[in-house]
């Protein structure tokens, strides 16, 4: 413990910049999977600019409770069914998962696809449902 103490203060530019790349590129790998939004601004989404959810969570979790008129296309099928929503590409897209954090490899494959307005739902549905906002139970 002693040697890493006295490395790091004998090295505290090097350990410094190590800190600052990391930080530039999680927020980097952040940006190029969308913007989150909370499920507040997600309602004012769909309400007022007809924004489509995606949820990409498996069958099992998708019947637990899903969002009202959200589109299941799991995670896993994603790529092969991306022609399902191709339809979408003019409006603003909200990419649903559990906790909200594989929501970005979807909206990755969104934006390569050339989706403009790819969101994801910050919280997940843990999130929409810990707002009791809600869910239905059968598709």
């Amino acid at each position: 413990m002693e040697q890493l103490i006295e490395f790091a203060t004998n090295n505290f530019m090097l350990i410094a910049a190590w800190l600052v790349t990391l930080l530039m590129i999680m927020w980097s790998e952040g940006q190029k999977a969308g913007k989150s939004v909370s499920p507040a601004v997600a309602t004012q989404l769909m309400n007022k600019q007809d924004a489509v959810l995606i949820d990409i969570r498996t069958k099992k979790e998708w019947d637990t409770g899903h969002i009202t008129g959200s589109k299941h296309v799991p995670l896993a099928d994603f790529a092969r069914r991306l022609q399902e929503v191709e339809k979408f590409k003019t409006r603003p897209v909200i990419v649903v998962c559990n906790m909200g954090q594989t929501a970005g490899a979807a909206s990755k494959q969104l934006k390569a696809a050339g989706f403009d307005n790819v969101l994801r739902l910050q919280g997940g549905i843990t999130e929409w449902k810990g707002q009791n906002l809600p869910i239905v139970k059968k598709a």
